[in-house]
């Protein structure tokens, strides 16, 4: 069952590193690209998005003619609730304790790094091969968002980043906003002078009972995630925030949906005698491929020489391709067997972590054709 890749993948998900304290991994991470012969360099991005590294940046010059390649995985994870002991069981990796293994991204980062390893111990040709890892995915694809996308020479680039069977290749994501909403009322004593409060929490309650949620159509989906407010049980709350997002792969439906969203908001404020303050930022944005586009036919070539079938589908989360692609770049997200991530359940198995390196290795063979 031993195998560089395999190693390299749980000694990597050992490492704690949930967003912003990224640093024991990263330095691994330079470590091994130093010990390849390679000359990696760190950003300055860390301070302003919270984190403790830069993204990690790292070119190899092309050897043949073809198309340059940029591969991109992501060094955080979700917080842990316990300490990460990878353990191989009936092939198949695990954590030993109820809490994330860490495979979302570090499957991806293992796979990348063993397999640019061997493209210069074997001198494999190549038309270019460039490597990031970012910081901070997890809260909100922020490593990459800071990152000078102008340094990258390759048009065309792939992360590995979508919990699913390998062979289904992502040909679009959706576009996203976070709406955030604050109720302010009137405190008054809850059982001696109820009727001078004006209760935050109830138009906040009013408010999300009027709000779609949920999956709204085939291409449009919203949730409420958090809320918080008030101050005790015997005071009427005179402040109520909560915190919701919408996504869609139609610009025109997610405008509707957050339209929909502060409607419900102005209502709700309107009969509870209320004000609401609402603010919007765009998380992300839609991207969509065509099975003609060159990163999705080269991916294709390269699944089919490793004998996976491919399977094109459109994911309804974000990942690193989104800022390439919206920077101008084309980036394709490719499953790399991950399952249940995000869960004490998340497991991968060996054969997937291995044969992504297969994978990375037949897609430069196919740049380079």
């Amino acid at each position: 069952m031993a195998s560089e890749v395999l190693d390299l993948f749980l000694e990597l998900a050992a490492i704690a590193s949930p967003s912003g304290e990224e640093r024991p991994v990263a330095d691994r991470v330079l470590g091994y690209l130093r010990d390849c012969g390679l000359r990696p360099d760190e950003d300055e991005t860390g301070p302003a998005i919270g984190s403790n590294i830069g993204n990690i940046y790292v070119a190899l010059e092309p050897t043949v003619p073809g198309e340059r390649l940029f591969l991109c995985a992501h060094l955080d994870t979700v917080p842990p609730v316990h300490a990460v002991e990878p353990v191989v069981e009936d092939g198949v990796v695990r954590n030993r304790n109820r809490a994330i293994l860490g495979g979302d991204n570090k499957a991806a980062v293992a796979a990348m790094l063993d397999a640019t390893r061997r493209v210069v111990a074997e001198n494999r040709p190549h038309a270019g091969i460039e490597l990031l890892f970012t910081s901070r995915e997890e809260t909100g694809l922020e490593g990459a968002y800071a990152f000078d996308h102008t340094r990258l020479k390759a048009r065309a680039g792939y992360v590995y980043d979508d919990a699913a069977p390998i062979g289904s290749v992502i040909l679009g994501a959706p576009s996203a906003q976070l709406l955030e909403a604050t109720f302010r009322g009137r405190a008054a004593h809850a059982g001696m002078y109820p009727e001078d409060g004006r209760s935050a929490i109830a138009a906040a309650a009013r408010a999300i009972s009027e709000m779609r949620l949920g999956r709204i159509d085939d291409e449009t989906t919203a949730n409420v995630g958090t809320i918080e407010g008030g101050t005790a049980a015997n005071v009427v709350p005179d402040r109520c925030s909560f915190v919701g997002e919408a996504r869609s792969h139609s610009e025109a439906k997610l405008a509707e949906q957050i339209q929909s969203m502060q409607d419900a908001l102005t209502f709700a404020a309107g009969l509870a005698d209320c004000e609401v303050e609402t603010t919007l930022r765009r998380t992300y944005t839609t991207y969509r491929f065509s099975r003609d586009d060159l990163p999705v036919r080269l991916a294709a070539d390269a699944l089919t020489r490793c004998g996976f079938e491919p399977a094109y589908k459109l994911s309804g989360g974000a990942a690193d391709s989104n800022v390439f692609n919206e920077r101008g770049l084309q980036c394709v997200n490719l499953a790399n067997g991950m399952t249940e991530i995000h869960t004490p359940d998340e497991h991968i198995a060996v054969a997937d972590v291995e044969s992504m390196v297969d994978v990375t290795l037949a897609l430069i063979d196919a740049a380079a054709g």
